[in-house]
């Protein structure tokens, strides 16, 4: 299993490194856990992205969770309906 974190701000000024870190996981075989417990700022973009990853590992039949979300990443999934897409858990521990 690879295990990832999520950086803090994944407003869309900082997407370009988002994308930087998800990307060679792409393709990796092993589930891939990205850790939300540092989010304190989300714009759609940043969203997108994630979503973006997630869906495509998921067509290569890969998986791909978001663990430990914070209140900022899980607030932001479920406002735009991605939450479970995401597999965002919520802060309980429990899936969103």
């Amino acid at each position: 299993m690879t295990q990832l974190s999520l950086q803090p701000d994944l407003g869309i000024e900082h997407v370009a490194e988002l994308q930087a870190a998800l990307l060679p996981h792409l393709d990796d075989e092993a589930p891939v856990q990205l850790a939300g417990d540092q989010v304190r700022r989300v714009h759609a973009a940043g969203l997108q992205l994630l979503h973006a990853f997630v869906r495509d590992r998921a067509a290569a039949g890969r998986s791909t969770t978001v663990t430990l979300a914070s209140p900022t990443l899980a607030d932001a999934a479920r406002s735009l309906a991605l939450a479970a897409s995401l597999g965002v858990d919520s802060p309980s521990g429990e899936p969103a």
